[in-house]
This record gives C-alpha cells, sequence and structure tokens, in this order.
C-alpha cells in the first residue's frame, strides 16, 4: 500500500508533467528556421537538393543574434523601435495635426488621405522625418530638380515592382573570410563574376548552372578598393590600398603587370574604346592615365581632394569622379593620346563633405530622355543626374534622395530594366544587412522593395549582363547571387 501511495503522490504527478512539458518542448521547432531547411533547390541547379536550405539557414542563423539583441534592449521600459521612433518624430510633434498623404503604387502623381494621420510614425519597420509628414497636391516633375527622404528600414510597399521581384537565391561563395569591397560581372556577360576583398584577395567565378570558383588572384597585401573587366574579359585590372595597381590574366590567373604609385590607388577603369589606357584615382588628389602595356604614365588631372570613385561613358571622352569632399567632376579624355582636361566641377547633394562611394553612368534614361549619372555618398546623400555631351559632359540635377548615414563605402546601381513608364529605379546595400530598391520618381515611400539573407552590412551591387541576376557582397565575407522573377 505504501509503494503504491508513493507512486500515485502529488510530487510524482508534478514531475511527470514536468517531463511532458520538457518533452513538448523539445518537439517544438522555430517555424522560420524549419521554413530555412525546407527551402527547395532550384529546378536548373545540378546541385545537392539540400544546399539552398543549409545556406539559407546558416544565413538565418548569422542575422538572428543581431535581431535577438534589438528584441531585448530596453531603456526606460521601451523597446529599441519605441525609443527609436520617438527619438525620430518631428520638432512640432505634440502640434501635429496635418494628415500624411502616401502615393499610390504605380501613381506616384496621384494622392490619397492615409486612415490614420500620423500612424506610419509607430508602424514597426517605417519611419521618417518631419519632411515625410508635409501635406499638399505635389505634382512630382523629373524635368525640376527635387528631392525625397527615406528610410532604409521603410516598409515596402505590398504591391511590388514586378520587375524586380526575386525568387530567391541563385547560389552563394562564402570562401572569404574578409569583408568583400567590391562586386562586378564581366562586361557584357551574364556569368562571369569576380569580387575583392579586405584581405587583398581577387576571386573570379562563374554562376552558370554549376557555380563555381575559377580563380583566386592573390598579390595585393591591402584591400582591394576597385577592379575592371577588359573589354574582351580576357585581364583584370586592380587597385588597391597598398599604393599598387595589377593587370591580371584571368585564364591564367597570373599578375602579368604591377605599377607602383605613392599613394592608395582608390578607383580604376579601362578605357571603354581604347583598352591599353588605365584611368586610376589616387589618394593623392589625381586621377592618372596609364599605357597598359607598358605600365607608363601618360597624363594626369589634380583635384581638391582624394578621388574615390570614379565612371566612363560610352565614348570614352568624359570621365565622370567624386572625391572624399563630397564633389563630382568631368574630365575630358582625349582616346586618341589619353590626354586630360577638367571641364565641371558639382556639389553632391551632401551637405557636408562626405566621401563619393559611387559613380555610375548609364547611356540612356527614360525619364531624362539622354545619359544619366548616379552618385552616391557615404552619409547617404543619393543623387541623379542628367548628362549634356554637347556641354562636355555638364551635369544637371534631377533627383536626390537622402538615406540613413553608411559607416562603411557601401555602393548603389542603376537598376538596369528601364520598367518603362513605371520609374527610376535604383538598388543599394545597407547598415542593416538588407538589399534595398527605391524608386527616385516617388516623393514619398520610395523603396519599393528589399531582399533579405545577409548576416552583415551590404557593401558591394552588381547586376549582370541578362538582367536575371543580382549580386551583393557583405561585411562578413559573403556573396549572394539572387535570381530574378521571370516576367512576361
Amino acid at each position: 500500500m505504501d509503494e503504491q501511495a508513493e507512486k500515485s503522490s502529488p510530487e510524482n504527478d508534478d514531475s511527470k508533467l514536468e517531463n511532458g512539458e520538457k518533452k513538448n518542448e523539445d518537439l517544438t521547432f522555430d517555424p522560420e528556421i524549419f521554413s530555412c531547411m525546407l527551402q527547395p533547390s532550384p529546378a536548373d541547379s545540378d546541385s545537392d537538393p539540400n544546399y539552398i536550405g543549409i545556406r539559407r539557414l546558416l544565413l538565418y542563423r548569422k542575422a538572428q543574434s543581431g535581431v535577438l539583441r534589438r528584441k531585448d534592449w530596453r531603456c526606460n521600459g521601451k523597446g529599441y523601435v519605441a525609443f527609436r521612433n520617438y527619438i525620430n518624430r518631428p520638432r512640432n510633434w505634440d502640434g501635429l495635426q496635418t494628415p500624411s498623404y502616401p502615393s499610390t503604387p504605380g501613381q506616384s502623381e496621384r494622392w490619397i488621405p492615409s486612415t490614420s494621420p500620423i500612424s506610419h510614425l509607430f508602424e514597426v519597420d517605417s519611419w521618417g522625418t518631419s519632411r515625410d509628414l508635409q501635406s499638399g497636391n505635389r505634382q512630382f516633375s523629373f524635368h525640376t530638380s527635387a528631392s525625397s527622404n527615406a528610410s532604409d528600414t521603410e516598409l515596402p510597399h505590398r504591391k511590388g515592382e514586378p520587375a524586380y521581384s526575386f525568387v530567391g537565391m541563385h547560389c552563394i561563395f562564402d570562401q572569404c573570410k574578409a569583408m568583400v569591397t567590391v562586386i562586378k560581372f564581366g562586361h557584357m556577360s551574364s556569368d562571369l563574376l569576380a569580387y575583392g576583398a579586405s584581405d587583398g584577395s581577387l576571386t573570379v567565378c562563374t554562376v552558370s548552372t554549376s557555380p563555381a570558383v575559377l580563380k583566386q588572384l592573390t598579390g595585393h597585401t591591402k584591400d582591394v578598393t576597385d577592379f575592371d573587366f577588359s573589354t574582351n574579359n580576357q585581364y583584370i585590372t586592380s587597385s588597391s590600398i597598398d599604393k599598387t595597381v595589377r593587370v591580371w590574366d584571368i585564364s591564367k590567373g597570373l599578375c602579368m603587370r604591377v605599377i607602383y604609385g605613392v599613394s592608395p590607388e582608390l578607383c580604376i577603369r579601362f578605357h571603354p574604346v581604347n583598352n591599353n589606357f588605365l584611368s586610376v584615382g589616387n589618394a593623392n588628389k589625381e586621377i592618372m592615365v596609364f599605357n597598359f602595356s607598358t605600365g607608363r604614365t601618360i597624363s594626369k588631372a589634380t583635384f581638391d581632394s582624394e578621388v574615390t570613385a570614379m565612371d566612363q561613358d560610352h565614348t570614352g571622352q568624359l570621365i565622370f569622379c567624386g572625391d572624399a569632399k563630397g564633389y563630382v567632376y568631368t574630365v575630358s579624355m582625349d582616346s586618341r593620346t589619353g590626354a586630360l582636361s577638367r571641364s565641371h566641377r558639382n556639389k553632391s547633394s551632401s551637405k557636408q563633405n562626405s566621401p563619393v562611394t559611387t559613380v555610375q553612368y548609364r547611356t540612356f534614361s527614360l525619364l531624362a530622355r539622354g545619359p544619366v549619372l548616379l552618385t552616391f555618398s557615404r552619409d547617404g546623400s543619393l543623387s541623379f543626374f542628367s548628362v549634356s555631351l554637347e556641354v562636355q559632359g555638364y551635369l544637371t540635377v534631377r533627383c536626390t534622395l537622402k538615406l540613413a548615414p553608411r559607416l562603411h563605402s557601401i555602393r548603389a546601381s542603376f537598376c538596369p530594366l528601364l520598367s518603362l513608364e513605371k520609374g527610376e529605379f535604383i538598388v543599394a546595400g545597407s547598415e542593416d544587412a538588407n538589399v534595398y530598391f527605391y524608386d527616385l520618381t516617388r516623393p514619398k515611400h520610395t523603396c519599393v522593395n528589399k531582399l533579405q539573407g545577409h548576416g552583415y552590412p551590404v557593401i558591394g551591387i552588381a547586376w549582370n549582363h541578362g538582367e536575371n541576376l543580382l549580386a551583393s557582397s557583405d561585411f562578413g565575407g559573403t556573396v549572394i547571387v539572387w535570381k530574378r522573377a521571370k516576367t512576361s
């Protein structure tokens, strides 16, 4: 009888319940992690069926620690999002009664009153400055200068742009253990990809149906700041903080030539017509033109500060460059002799002296009805210029966008699809480990889509020639190639 009483005692019942709860807890899975494990492999991939699922799980685990720190953070009893919204509220918050008028997807010039005047400031991932609360029936014209404020954490519209919908990750390269500072696809290529890192390495890959690393180019002793492909994709030329420019033969994986400088080399370009010319911007406030075959200096131009970014027009007669103080220069170049001469100087939308991290030229924009130039500064200032080829590349500001300041030299890029009448789209990395898409024609709610998967700040961005793949690199050394959804 005593043994039976012990078996049926309340203490034993409690222990059974506790054991049962522990078993139930063991059987409980995080639905997000579980969904990552079940991600299928792409239909056109010959790789391991579990590859994509495992990689997404690892990326989720890497990013999860930062998310949990935000959730656990407290200040005066309030969470991270509430405190962030509080410190970013408008100065006249207490007396603010004017409703906000968000634009509707696909109709950037029509305004519909929101149901809640100021409720959007309390949304979890959407917040803005006082300019976002101004009202009025404004008509946005792309032929006059306009500006807009946006946040990297702004929640995209539910109805995304079909041209920039993605089906997932095409492949991932995670061999690099250092920050990937710059990433590019080959000239007129859809599957040749290269990226440079802060450890001085330069990696060449293929992103075809069987992604693989082709060559590992080692020689630089410090950060690779920039590189460029030759027209035939046979050579790569790279610049580095170690004050050298190197020319590589991709097929052999060998360094053909080393050009030594007196200061860190920050940006580099092959001449688009005469590949025998190399234009290099450095920290000595110069752009140097070298002979590709001999390595000798042909000409140089001097500027007011370090030349941090550059690009050339399709004819090779104009060089556009940005410096460490936020200025953008137009430089004329003789395609026959390589002689340089400064033409114009413009100030980017940055109010402070912030380094320009991106200068990108495009031959045509439907909205600008001609060639355009994109610049991006470390303080988050993004500027969109129209280029007058008749006046030696004179720049006219058409649109500006203010994003959150960057701690790293994060880059931005034109989206290659013009999307006809829909807008002018830009893609950029961010400190919060996301890739964001912006429509510059929208005065508000410019963020139209974002890609999540990186666990560190996204540094580099590049589209392939076929416009179906987008590559992004991050501070942790991971490169993700995203596959865009097919559109009719």
